[in-house]
Formats: structure tokens, C-alpha cells, sequence
């Protein structure tokens, strides 16, 4: 066809400008990004157009209004007959995406005007959508969902093995036992706490969710022993997803761990909120001052994370193409750069579901299965599926077939998602062309804040848009 015999003419031209060794003009005078070099054959210069674009300067467009397409963030583009209409000029039109207008979908509507955030949380206008963040306890989508559940200290939801501590003490010649499954908010009786040794200079005791909950706050109680009043003044709280790793909590903004006030007597309860909130499977109760001996009775507040997923089956796309996951989120093994050109670099930043342009996806310098792409989601998200999408590279049709899924909470230690039946790493299916999405789901779903995809198989070269699907919760 015409279109492949200019794609091979341009590669020939490019091509003998390489081995020709030209430079690039010092002013580009190449048009709609094409890229200017010197010094092949009796020309003073010669254009090097990005797709779509042709003629001596790249000033002249493929054949159709539609080619290339015209309409921003991701509008199609569509031809009309011509007409005689005063207000109607162009021969095509733009079909906006949700969230935009505009004459090219230009224009980013204002998804926060309608204050679509309850309960004080603040709104954040997207591509086409919007977020809130949302003040603890309030979740979901609009922050109009409470995690305020009780979580089964008191209840006895949570069982004594799940609850351990650094030490015990034992009172009355060694007959009472101070242990760490009574420290249940009201719990009654003569031993009714838990309190630690009397030579523990780090104590601390320890709650084992059994799997990632959303902590909202705390609620705790001092005890009397022999008649005395006991309890803990002064508090930090630290916590775990693999009960190995701790990291002690932190308001927003602040370096310094933080110091939660604790009881002023043995009976009365006092509540401390997490905002933010607390996502973890183990808490962490560190006692900083206390009164006679550190001894606790208290419940958790919260909620498990997939109760208030904003949509059904928490399967929501995360951000890529929305750009709710920035830029800098967004990092690879390596980067390729097309013929050597700065201007077709292939970034991580383009790996975008549905991008446009010429450079308009991600792919390594190098064909081969070391090569990854990593999403940094900035906080823990529940982790549900994949939409992959491939691209073209001047008419070239290219994909990643095959692919591996790694993830991380703290971008070091890694875990490949494995085959349920085999117990091996999962291969999942990707994409059979360059444009059709092709959805993966993750069976399990699993948690974490960092995600890679790790190409296995490919078509021509390793190129990939994508977006992931989860929830926040």
C-alpha cells in the first residue's frame, strides 16, 4: 500500500542517514515534531516526520480530516459529509470521552464544580474524573462510608492467638498471669490485662489481623492490680504486613513518630483516631510511658479492606489512564529510543491505556525477560486485574503476548503472582495486536504498593500500555 511503501522509504532515508552520520540541524525546521538532520546527500537538510505527517517539512497530513486524529484526550474522530452551514467549518467532529469538550475534546471539565465529596473530604479534578480523600473514618468513593467497626478485641472476634507481646508478668509468687489475651476492652475479674515484666525496658504488645485490614483507631483502658491503678500514659503505635517489617505510624507531614495520649486512670476509656488510616495485618502497641507498670485492655476500630471498594468487586482503574498515578510514579528497567532519537524515546510515563501519539507507549532498550515496567501506587491498594494494550512504531505492529506480575510494599523485597493449581509463577496472556485491550484478573487479589509487569513474550518488540484495577481499600 502506499502507507507501507512511505513507512519503508522513511526507514531507508533514516537508515542512510545513520550510516551517513548526520546531525541534527541546530533549529529544527521540521514541522508537527518531526525531527531535522544535516549533512545527507546534496540537500541542507532533511525531515524525518512522526507518523501521520509527510512532505519536505512534515507540514502536510495524511489523506482524511481523521489522519492524524485530531481530537485530544483520547476523543475519536469522526468524518462529516461537508457543509454550507455559517458555523460549521471542519469536516469531521470529536466524540468527547466522559469528562471533556470542546471542539478537539480539548477542554477538562470540572468534576470537583458538583462537590462531589461528603463528610469534608477533598476533592481532586482528574482526566475525565475526580478523587477524594477522604478524612479517616470515611471512605469510599464520594467519603460517604464510616470504617468504624468494632474489630473483635472485646467481642472475642479475635482469638488468643492471635494476640501475643513482648513479655508477661506474674504476680502473687508467680500465680497470676498478666497475659496478652486479656488486654480485652471491659474485660472483668481479678486478672483482667495484660501487663509486662517488670525488667521489659521495650515493651510492646502485638495484635495479628490474619490478613490486611483497614485500622481507623484505637480505644484503650488501664486495669487495678492489688489495688492499684495501672496504666499507659503515653503510646505509639507500629505496624507490619508480614510481621517482620515495622514501620511505626506517622501523622500526615510529620518526620517523628507519633506519640498518642494514652488513659488518665485504670477504668476510664480513652479513643485515639488513625488519620490517616492504618493498612496493615499486624498492629503494634508501644508503650512510651506508664503509670506503676504498662498494663492495657483495648478494642480496634476499622473495617476489612474490600468492604468499601468504590465499585463492585473493587475492579476500578487505578490511574493510568485518568493520570491519577503520576508521572513519577511510573519507572522501568530501560527505555528505547527509536533509530537513536531523542524524540522517539518510549518512556515508562507513556504506558498509558489508550494513549496517542508517535511515541505513545513504553518499551526497554533491550528485547529480553530482565526488562519490567514498575507502577508506584504511593500507599497499599488491593490489587484485582490488568488491561494491556500494545502500539505501533511508524506502522510496525508490536505487543507483549506473555507476562509475568510481581509486587512489593516496600519496592525490595519481591513476589511474583503464582499459579493457585501449580504453585508456579502465573503466566498471564497478553495482547494478539497492537490496539485491542486484553483483561487479566487476579485470583486471588492481593495487596501491595508497588506492581511490576514483566514481559515474557513478545511481537517484534516488548511494547505495552496498560491499567491497572483495584480499589483503595
Amino acid at each position: 500500500t502506499d502507507g507501507d511503501v512511505i513507512t519503508l522509504i522513511m526507514v531507508y532515508t533514516l537508515c542512510l542517514c545513520l550510516r551517513l552520520s548526520g546531525e541534527y540541524c541546530k533549529v529544527n525546521l521540521c514541522h508537527n515534531g518531526g525531527t531535522c538532520v544535516t549533512g545527507v546527500g546534496e540537500d541542507p537538510f532533511i525531515c524525518i516526520c512522526a507518523d501521520g505527517f509527510g512532505g519536505d517539512t512534515c507540514n502536510l497530513t495524511e489523506i482524511g480530516p481523521c489522519n492524524p486524529n485530531p481530537c485530544k484526550n483520547d476523543g475519536s474522530c469522526e468524518v462529516i459529509s461537508p457543509t454550507r452551514r455559517g458555523d460549521v467549518f471542519n469536516e469531521y467532529i470529536c466524540r468527547c470521552q466522559p469528562g471533556f469538550e470542546g471542539m478537539h475534546c480539548q477542554i477538562n471539565e470540572n468534576d470537583c464544580a458538583k462537590q462531589p465529596c461528603k463528610n469534608g473530604g477533598s476533592c481532586r479534578d482528574l482526566d475525565g474524573d475526580y478523587a477524594c480523600q477522604c478524612p479517616s473514618p470515611y471512605v469510599g468513593k464520594q467519603c460517604q462510608l464510616r470504617c468504624i467497626s468494632l474489630l473483635g478485641m472485646e467481642g472475642g472476634a479475635i482469638v488468643e492467638s492471635q494476640i501475643s507481646a513482648s513479655s508477661v508478668h506474674y504476680g502473687i509468687m508467680g500465680l497470676q498471669r498478666w497475659g496478652p489475651e486479656l488486654a480485652r476492652l471491659n474485660n472483668q475479674g481479678v486478672v483482667n490485662a495484660w501487663t509486662s515484666a517488670t525488667h521489659d525496658r521495650n515493651p510492646w504488645i502485638e495484635i495479628n489481623m490474619q490478613k490486611k485490614m483497614r485500622l481507623t483507631g484505637i480505644i484503650t483502658q488501664g486495669a487495678s492490680r492489688m489495688g492499684t491503678a495501672e496504666y499507659i500514659k503515653a503510646f505509639k503505635v507500629a505496624s507490619s504486613f508480614d510481621g517482620n517489617n515495622y514501620v511505626t505510624y506517622k501523622a500526615d507531614g510529620q518526620r517523628r513518630d507519633k506519640v498518642f495520649v494514652g488513659n488518665a486512670d485504670n477504668d476510664s476509656t480513652k479513643t485515639n483516631l488513625f488519620d490517616p488510616p492504618i493498612i496493615a495485618q499486624y498492629i503494634r502497641i508501644i508503650p512510651v510511658v506508664c503509670r506503676k507498670a504498662c498494663t492495657l485492655r483495648m478494642e480496634l476500630v476499622g473495617c476489612e479492606l474490600n468492604v468499601y471498594s468504590n465499585t463492585a468487586g473493587c475492579s476500578e482503574p487505578l490511574g493510568m489512564k485518568s493520570r491519577l498515578i503520576s508521572d513519577a510514579q511510573l519507572s522501568a528497567s530501560s527505555t528505547y529510543r527509536t533509530w537513536g532519537i531523542d524524540t522517539f524515546t518510549w518512556h515508562p510515563q507513556f504506558a498509558r491505556l489508550d494513549k496517542a501519539g508517535k511515541t505513545n507507549a513504553w518499551s526497554p532498550a533491550h528485547n529480553n525477560r530482565s526488562e519490567w515496567i514498575q507502577v508506584d501506587l504511593e500507599k497499599t491498594k488491593r490489587l484485582t486485574g490488568i488491561i494491556t494494550q500494545g502500539a505501533k512504531d511508524f506502522g510496525v505492529v508490536q505487543f507483549v503476548s506473555v507476562f509475568k506480575v510481581a509486587y512489593s510494599n516496600d519496592g525490595e523485597l519481591w513476589s511474583t503472582v503464582k499459579d493457585e493449581k501449580t504453585g508456579n509463577d502465573q503466566l498471564f496472556q497478553g495482547n494478539i495486536d497492537n490496539n485491542a485491550h486484553k483483561k487479566n484478573v487476579f485470583e486471588p487479589p492481593f495487596f501491595a504498593r508497588y506492581v511490576r509487569v514483566l514481559p515474557w513474550e513478545w511481537h517484534e518488540r516488548i511494547t505495552l500500555r496498560m491499567e491497572l484495577l483495584g480499589c483503595d481499600d
